[in-house]
């Protein structure tokens, strides 16, 4: 063992600390009598019975995968397979026990990184890292205090490192402004990612740290109390009178550091500039405050002498215009030198105000040299941006499309030219994904909360009259009381603790309009009669129609499900009283300046909150609603980021997931008289911005030449738009960017965006094209696919073999929406061919297993219809419910590692064939007499929509490839790359 323990400290340093070799060693000495060898060390390594050794061996293992400045790396990338191999190699365990370490000891969930090159040398060694770490140290200790598993603080170890070694060094002489994008989850820990990064900050040698959160005063007093309260500390706050009613500062939960940095030399205090209850303020005679201590006056600030010991000034500001002019205009008052000054600015909600908005195109020039116009907010970025040469940028956010659409020339801007951080899915997070069904459940499980989370969750608003608007509204309102009713029964029985529960109800963001809703909920709880028997009565049918059937498929272990509604009864009146207290039940949370009414503030730090909260715009960006179990949402909005945004109900629900309810509203009318979904508007969204991690996850690392496979300017086609009616973000921030090229190996696109029916003469010049390929469908066989609950399923196809030539003089015929085009898939398509590594597509016709075929008029065979109206607003999602789980099958033939399609595609096969997948589908002018003939046929092809889906070879783009424009603000220039 001590030779064991000498070779891995000679191999690593000092990097792997005492708790990895001296639990190992511990462990080692009770299991074995005498001389221990390696079967010794990989029997304890794998012992389940070891939680804290497995702990303390994950947490190194973890970070020694993703060290990406260490002398003993050699020439392996963070998170390869080289490098795990690498690091059971160095800690001498044979190649054969590799396999199940790797079990025991899984890589996964670490963020994906589009980076560009770097102008210095890796700076942020485990040396630097480790010399320094006093504010990191203390906010990872703060974290598993507050019950974090030690592999989730691992992970964010890892992320937040992955930003930091990105910024600049803060001692570097030449100044360098690095700027990057940190996209997360709604509501999944952005803010305790940027916690951590600024700590780590901190301890580099940052000493101005500048906080941009939203634009309403609610979100920046929330985020200055959340990093008061984990990172700055009691010390550094001393006696301030933001604190001295705060349940939390009394109760002791804010960090308090193992020094004063007040009183210590050896760590720098932290001032704050901004509190709880203040924004920043022109600091007039106080501008001392800004006025860095210096131990060296001959050398600048950013010198190691004079850096370290410099305290640090942190504010929490606003996206105000006003507040950051007077922030500007101190600090170009200060002595001081600002050019010298390691600025971290942090945007929080980073597509939010902060993006430049004007359109060049639509703007005069004023000036001479091309003066770039900007909004106001963006303006004062950019100032600061201009007056802090050393100034790192980095914005956060979960809707990163409008700041990847940001001018990547305009030098003080904020396009994330150096990274773009992708975080992973945090674990126990619970997002869009878990309230929709991506992978479709099969039909008889489609209405079962086991497998389908539509069931499980989500409750459809359809507000035809009045009247049903009240009972859906009653019906949440009840839903509201007895999930209450249960955390309490749960409180009183298992470990979990509810100390908020809320409500929200959001349906419009006019201000005027939050008032009477309010009020309308404030009449149904009065008359919600829940002591009484028909209260009572039903709640229980509530209970047993809804709650328990999804309790008893969802519920965490250890979260109570009660056997009988009458064991919840005593907690319905515990739940009623709490919701009550006050002075109403329900807060009206939005911008109004004066209220005439009576309510209680809304603040989860002063107590317990169990209420129902009525607002828009300031509990949909950024705010955090504690406790979120019941959501009430007939919002409308045409816009992706927006109505992500709005998403509250995603977060952590620990010991209460399953009581989770979202009451949507669903096909409602719009301008025009279209109609549309919101449910189904945000699992397109869902499946976009999924999409786009993929991307992201799919072209980080290095190519064969040591250089990044794309860097942040390759993103921006990144970004995909499902739904035509459903823009990723504003149209004033979207005119940047253009897609030109897009072809992945091995992986299907479902081509379904044409443009509306209109007369029918699309559909039946779509038809003519694709007949010829019909002719040659001769062969019959059965395919694979993949189930919801990953069962293996079978389907019938006529399939025959088509030179890719004809395919592509075939699929540029076809007509598209106006808001999308097909010309990146026909120079993917085209590419392929010219390349030699396209030869001919394996085209399938699926075959029905209950309905039979449809004549054609003019037609000599009949062909298989799917029973599909056109809806025109959302039509681009007609394929999905079909094609998508046939894809196994053409994405097999077409070389994809991770799909099985069957005997019958594996022999399909071959290096230089593509799969593709015919689809007809009804799509008749909605009267009865068209839509009776599309039913039963024969079937006029201007009533039959032909959609197709294929894969390109593999082989083809092994790595997937993006060509764009990138359309410059300042200039007009248009600049190529692939």
């Amino acid at each position: 063992m001590n030779e064991l323990v000498e070779a891995v400290a000679r191999e690593f340093g000092e990097y792997p600390p005492a708790a990895l070799l001296a639990p190992v060693r511990a462990r080692l000495s009770e299991a074995a009598r005498g001389e221990v060898d390696i079967t010794t060390i990989v029997t304890v390594l794998v012992d389940d019975s070891l939680p804290d050794l497995h702990s303390a061996v994950s947490s190194c293992v973890r970070r020694w995968t993703s060290e990406a400045a260490a002398a003993w790396i050699e020439d392996t990338a963070p998170g390869s397979a080289e490098r795990r191999a690498l690091i059971w190699q160095r800690l001498g365990i044979p190649a054969e026990a590799w396999p199940e370490l790797e079990l025991r000891y899984p890589h996964h969930g670490s963020p994906a990184v589009i980076a560009a090159p770097q102008p210095w040398a890796p700076w942020y060694t485990p040396e630097r890292r480790h010399a320094r770490d006093f504010y990191w140290r203390a906010y990872r200790r703060m974290l598993l205090g507050k019950g974090w598993p030690t592999d989730v603080v691992d992970k964010l170890d890892e992320a937040t490192g992955e930003v930091v070694q990105r910024l600049a060094d803060p001692t570097r002489p030449e100044p360098y402004q690095s700027k990057g994008l940190v996209v997360g989850y709604v509501q999944s820990g952005k803010t305790a990612n940027f916690t951590g990064v600024i700590a780590k900050a901190i301890d580099a040698g940052y000493r101005l740290i500048i906080v941009l959160t939203g634009t309403i005063e609610i979100l920046r007093a929330q985020t200055q109390r959340r990093l008061d309260m984990e990172l700055v500390g009691r010390q550094n706050i001393g006696l301030d009178d933001d604190y001295l009613d705060d349940s939390a500062w009394l109760d002791g939960e804010f960090i308090e550091h193992e020094i004063d940095p007040n009183h210590d030399g050896a760590v720098p205090a932290i001032r704050r500039l901004t509190g709880a209850t203040y924004d920043f303020k022109a600091l007039g005679k106080g501008l001392g405050a800004l006025h860095y201590e210096m131990t060296d006056h001959g050398k600048p600030l950013n010198d190691p002498v004079n850096l370290f010991p410099a305290n640090v000034r942190i504010a929490v500001v606003k996206k105000n215009s006003t507040v950051l002019t007077k922030l500007v205009g101190d600090l170009k008052r200060i002595p001081t030198d600002v050019a010298t000054i390691p600025a971290l600015i942090i945007d929080d909600e980073a597509d939010q105000a902060s993006i430049n908005t004007i359109d060049p195109n639509k703007t005069t020039k004023k000036d001479a040299d091309d003066r770039i116009e900007r909004t106001a907010i963006n303006a004062r970025i950019a100032d600061l941006l201009q007056l802090l040469g050393r100034a790192q940028y980095v914005g956060y956010t979960a809707t990163p499309f409008a700041n990847v659409f940001v001018d990547p020339t305009d030098s003080a801007g904020i396009f994330p030219s150096d990274f773009i951080v992708s975080l992973a899915r945090p674990d126990g997070y619970m997002g869009g994904a878990d309230f929709h069904d991506l992978t479709r459940p099969h039909d008889a499980a489609a209405n079962d909360p086991t497998w389908s989370n539509r069931a499980a969750y989500v409750r459809d608003l359809r507000p035809e009259c009045d009247a049903d608007v009240e009972v859906e509204q009653r019906e949440a309102l009840d839903a509201f009381v007895l999930a209450g009713a249960i955390k309490l029964l749960r409180q009183e029985r298992g470990p979990y603790r509810f100390r908020h529960h809320t409500m929200l109800v959001h349906q419009s963001v006019r201000t005027a309009e939050h008032a009477a809703l309010a009020e309308d909920f404030r009449g149904l709880w009065r008359t919600g009669g829940y002591s009484t028997p028909a209260g009572l009565d039903r709640l229980q049918q509530l209970w047993e129609r809804d709650f328990r059937p999804v309790s008893v498929a969802r519920a965490e272990p250890g979260a109570v499900v009660p056997g009988a509604f009458t064991e919840l009864e005593p907690y319905i009146g515990a739940a009623v009283d709490r919701i009550s207290a006050g002075a109403s039940p329900v807060i009206v949370v939005n911008g109004a300046a004066e209220r005439d009414y009576q309510q209680d503030e809304l603040d989860f730090q002063a107590g317990g909150v169990w209420k129902i909260l009525v607002g828009g715009t300031k509990l949909s960006r950024g705010f955090t609603v504690d406790g979120l179990t019941v959501t009430y949402f007939a919002r409308r909005t045409a816009m992706a980021d927006t109505l992500m945004q709005i998403g509250r109900w995603f977060g952590f629900r620990p010991g209460y997931r399953d009581l989770v309810r979202l009451y949507i509203i669903r096909n409602v009318t719009g301008p025009g008289g279209a109609s549309f979904d919101m449910y189904e508007a945000f699992e397109a969204i869902i499946r976009d911005e999924e999409e786009f991690r993929g991307e992201l996850s799919r072209f980080a690392g290095l190519n064969s030449d040591g250089a990044p496979m794309v860097t942040p300017r390759d993103v921006p086609p990144m970004v995909f738009q499902q739904l035509p009616w459903l823009r990723p973000t504003d149209r004033t921030k979207m005119f940047n960017a253009e897609e030109t090229f897009r072809g992945v190996g091995g992986q299907s696109f479902s081509f379904t965006m044409q443009p509306p029916r209109g007369d029918g003469s699309g559909n039946r010049r779509h038809f003519r094209l694709v007949e010829p390929l019909l002719a040659v469908l001769n062969h019959v066989d059965e395919f694979e696919m993949r189930g919801a609950d990953d069962r293996v399923l079978t389907f019938a196809a006529r399939y025959g073999i088509v030179a890719a030539e004809e395919i592509l003089q075939i699929v540029s015929g076809f007509e598209w929406d106006a808001k999308w085009s097909f010309e990146p898939h026909r120079a993917a398509l085209e590419d392929a061919i010219r390349r030699g590594k396209l030869d001919d597509f394996a085209v399938l016709l699926p075959q029905p297993k209950t309905r039979k075929p449809l004549a054609v008029r003019g037609f000599a065979q009949s062909l298989p219809v799917v029973r599909r109206q056109r809806q025109e607003l959302k039509y681009r999602t007609g394929f999905s419910g079909t094609a998508v789980r046939e894809r196994d099958a053409i994405e097999h033939i077409a070389g994809s590692p991770e799909r099985r399609g069957g005997a019958a595609a594996d022999r399909l096969r071959t290096r230089t064939r593509g799969g593709m997948i015919l689809l007809f589908a009804s799509d008749p002018v909605e009267n009865s007499r068209q839509m009776k003939r599309a039913e039963d046929g024969p079937i006029d092809p201007s009533d039959l929509a032909t959609l197709f889906a294929y894969a390109l070879p593999f082989d083809a783009n092994p790595l997937p490839r993006v060509g764009f424009r990138v359309r410059s603000q300042g200039g007009g220039a248009i600049v190529d790359a692939t």
